[in-house]
């Protein structure tokens, strides 16, 4: 767990893992706790009332839960604050002169803990955390037969101030909602001052309040010149009652203008559905191509190198068709004059050796950005 903390703090700031931002946070887990029952201290203590102990029926597993509100500051460190159940444990010894002793205990408190955080990819993190709570603690106690409660009261409570650490793991669904599986130790002081531990494993969501959107940006490229018109060779002198004849060369199509809209503003990760910034981007787009007389229009869907060439492909003409479609519902472009195809991996803009790696670390993801785009080329004559 400290070794993650130290990892987190000289992690590369580079990694630019979109869930890893400031802001603040809440959440919840539920999970299985589990406390170890001393078996031998409750044998002697029957053992000091002139007892022998028979069994012992221990019931150290129960559900625990925590809700929890935090700050993160950066990308690698966060402040969180709690409370947590962690449910109730308990014995039920038997004795040979006919008896029974029970003991159960339920604990329950505050926590503060610092969050240490490193991203592994661009959705994969890990994460630990070390902290100091406040458990109270409560006991209830009977006895049958032979057997006596070995306190001066069948209740007692006790608050303790203790330590508590943790890992786990996480993944991003999307920039707000995320996904934690933890292993948590609590420290605590039992209802009758014994010292032990209470472990939970649990599985909870994440929401981070205020999670913004990126804002699209487009890349306007200057429509290419046009093509001057062909010239004619001059014309030998002519010939008696012999007309010259001039070819005149015909229309060249040009393309009008090219936009590159990032794919990475347009759609959510591995998601052909336009974000609502991304619809803005595309509104002006079609705004702007009202004033444009043009022949036609393609629509090409990139990606980076990372995944197979084959599901590249797929996810490439999937965000170009998302796109032909906004265009034609809500941009009023004229279906017949649009034209939408996915290139994949294989038109990348990234040069030859910059992004280096095979694995989608936060930092190859960053570098290998401006290969996810699609591209609107208006083609048009002069």
């Amino acid at each position: 767990m400290l070794a993650i903390a130290a990892l987190a703090a000289f992690a590369a700031p580079a990694a630019q893992a979109q869930t890893q931002g400031a802001g603040w946070y809440g959440g919840g887990n539920i999970g299985r706790s589990a406390a170890t029952i001393d078996d031998e201290r409750i044998r002697g203590g029957l053992a000091g009332q002139g007892l022998v102990t028979n069994s012992i029926e221990d019931r150290e597993r129960d559900t625990g839960y925590k809700l929890f509100g935090g700050y993160q500051f950066n990308r690698n460190f966060g402040l969180e604050g709690g409370y947590f159940d962690l449910g109730e444990f308990g014995y039920t010894a038997r004795t040979t002169a006919p008896g029974s002793l029970t003991g159960d205990m339920s604990a329950r408190g505050l926590n503060l803990d610092l969050v240490g955080t490193l991203p592994l990819t661009e959705r994969f993190s890990v994460f630990g955390r070390v902290g100091v709570t406040s458990v109270r603690t409560e006991g209830r106690f009977s006895a049958t037969g032979a057997a006596r409660v070995p306190y001066t009261s069948p209740t007692s409570r006790q608050t303790s101030t203790n330590a508590k650490w943790g890992v786990g793991v996480a993944y991003a669904f999307t920039e707000s909602l995320s996904m934690r599986l933890e292993a948590e130790r609590y420290r605590l002081k039992d209802s009758v001052g014994n010292r032990g531990d209470v472990d939970m494993v649990s599985v909870g969501l994440v929401y981070r309040f205020g999670a913004p959107a990126p804002a699209p940006r487009t890349a306007y490229v200057a429509p290419a010149p046009a093509p001057q018109p062909m010239q004619a060779a001059p014309a030998p002198a002519p010939a008696p009652v012999v007309a010259a004849v001039v070819a005149v060369a015909p229309p060249v199509p040009v393309i009008l203008t090219r936009v590159n809209l990032e794919a990475d503003s347009l759609f959510d990760f591995d998601s052909a559905t336009v974000k609502p910034p991304g619809r803005i981007a595309l509104d002006k787009l079609a705004a702007d191509l009202r004033g444009l007389r043009y022949d036609s229009i393609r629509v090409i869907g990139h990606t980076d190198r990372l995944g197979s060439e084959k599901y590249n492909a797929a996810l490439s003409s999937r965000r170009a068709a998302a796109v032909t479609e906004y265009l034609v519902l809500n941009g009023g472009v004229a279906r017949d004059k649009v034209a939408a195809s996915g290139a994949g991996e294989t038109q990348s803009v990234t040069l030859a050796g910059t992004c280096r790696g095979t694995k989608a670390t936060p930092a190859l993801v960053a570098c290998l950005q401006p290969d996810r785009r699609v591209e609107v080329e208006v083609q048009g004559t002069r």
